[in-house]
């Protein structure tokens, strides 16, 4: 089964007093890369909501928002730090002296110093919110999922047509394979018959000939070739994730693919490699978003 990794999902959870709003967006990466944006004094369960990622995506850069409304849960403290003040003020009291400074000592001149008024934010423990994050942290993820099936559909409905059209142009190839030795075995006969006037044994010409167009045969690359959408074509209907397969699998089908190009000088397979190409670039794009 295909799992695209581009999804969204959303759940909202409330109580007499609060509400618990989560967003998860998934988008396509080489592993699973998860980010959790959620306040400062919930920090604690950062981990949690990572691992129920982990315990249902395997692959994709995962974006979670999660946003409390109505809660009052933390303790705000005012810290003062009086020692620090008092040299502080003493400080300005002596450069006033010193250097003859005329203006008065002012509030807002011991509030500009950093250190001396801060604030502290105690957490409290609250079971309920922690629980009802996870519940809201469950459904999305849930929603997600869906999203991501339902997107690997139409993935596999392009993929398996890109497929069909690969293999009718390995086939028309394979046709055309044959007449490639063939003629390519005629042309270096005549080079040779033409550079030494005829004068050459006729049996090492053939000798010569045969290995030479060994070289030229595309028979084992057109049967790895059919190999590997075999291969693809399987592990479309496996139950796990199979992106990282199909990216190897693309990489070995062009290697062929070039190698055949390359060896075969002919016209005709030259424009049916070019279209074996186009279609396994539109079937790399695709396997890029799969999971």
């Amino acid at each position: 089964m295909i799992v695209s990794m581009t999804g969204f999902g959303r759940s909202k959870k409330e109580s007499e007093s609060f509400s618990v709003t989560i967003e998860v967006r998934s988008v396509n990466h080489r592993f699973l890369d998860c980010h959790i944006r959620i306040p400062q004094y919930l920090m604690k369960l950062e981990e949690k909501i990572k691992k129920v990622i982990r315990n249902n995506i395997t692959r994709g850069r995962i974006d979670c928002f999660v946003t409390i409304e109505g809660a009052n849960l933390t303790n705000r403290r005012l810290l003062i730090d009086w020692k620090l003040i008092d040299e502080y003020y003493q400080f300005i009291a002596t450069a006033k002296e010193r250097y003859n400074i005329q203006d008065n000592i002012k509030l807002s001149h011991l509030l500009e110093k950093e250190g001396l008024v801060t604030f502290e934010e105690k957490e409290e423990e609250n079971e309920e919110l922690a629980s009802i994050i996870i519940q809201a942290i469950d459904e999305a993820i849930l929603q997600l999922k869906e999203m991501r099936i339902t997107e690997g559909k139409e993935l596999e409905k392009d993929l398996l047509t890109h497929l069909t059209n690969l293999e009718s142009e390995i086939d028309e190839i394979f046709l055309l394979a044959p007449n490639v030795s063939k003629l390519y075995e005629e042309k270096l006969t005549n080079k040779l018959i033409e550079f030494t006037d005829g004068v050459v044994d006729q049996d090492r010409i053939v000798t010569e000939v045969a290995i030479l167009s060994d070289r030229a045969d595309i028979t084992e690359e057109i049967t790895r070739l059919k190999s590997h959408v075999n291969q693809f074509r399987l592990n479309l209907h496996k139950e796990e994730p199979v992106g990282r397969k199909f990216d190897f699998l693309i990489q070995e089908m062009n290697r062929e693919v070039n190698t055949i190009g390359s060896k075969a000088n002919e016209v005709n397979i030259s424009k049916k490699v070019v279209e074996m190409k186009s279609i396994l670039e539109k079937m790399k794009e695709q396997v890029q978003n799969i999971e």
